[in-house]
């Protein structure tokens, strides 16, 4: 016998989709939902991570201004109590520049205050101002000198005074106005 060149139908009869079958079916979309559920999850994890890295990164460069900025006023303190004139009247000057700073909290500012107490102590509370031509003469060296750092110390009052919501005396805003800078 010879084969047939007809076709030959098969008819298949089956029943409904087993349950594995369908699970089976719907595998591809449950692993787009997870990929994408994850991807959302590691987003808000990287968004959660970068803001808290940002937090403490401008934290840590806080905390390093403050420290510097507390050594330079530890070296202006320092300074300002010499015996030297010049270096007193640099480390008053430099301590009314820091005095500005944001970083000096109350606190630190009055800390700071030490450092102009004891030059007003010895001011006048009547200062006389002293012309800068006068102020050169010889025999006015020394109390040059000490007008010298005492308008230091009285614009390093009137910062601190200022910051602190205190009121300053007449006479020391007079020293501050009226005393020579070096080199004037």
């Amino acid at each position: 016998m010879t084969p047939s060149a007809d076709p030959l139908e098969v008819l298949v009869r089956s029943g409904p989709a087993e349950w594995w079958q369908v699970l089976a079916a719907l595998g591809p979309l449950a692993v787009l939902i997870a990929a994408v559920i994850g991807a959302v999850i590691s987003l808000r994890m990287l968004k959660q991570r970068t803001t808290a890295d940002t937090a403490a990164l401008v934290q840590q460069r806080e905390a390093d201004n403050r420290s510097e900025w507390w050594r330079r006023t530890q070296w202006a303190l320092d300074s300002s109590l010499s015996a030297d004139p010049g270096q007193a009247e640099l480390g008053l000057g430099i301590m009314a520049v820091l005095a500005e700073s944001d970083l000096a909290s109350p606190e630190e500012l009055e800390i700071i205050t030490v450092a102009w107490q004891e030059p007003l102590q010895t001011a006048p509370a009547q200062p006389t101002i002293v012309p800068p031509s006068e102020a050169a003469v010889p025999g006015s060296k020394a109390s040059s000198r000490d007008r010298v750092v005492q308008g230091a110390a009285a614009r390093l009052r009137l910062v601190t005074d200022r910051r602190l919501g205190l009121a300053t005396p007449d006479w020391v805003r007079e020293l501050a106005a009226g005393t020579t800078h070096r080199g004037q």
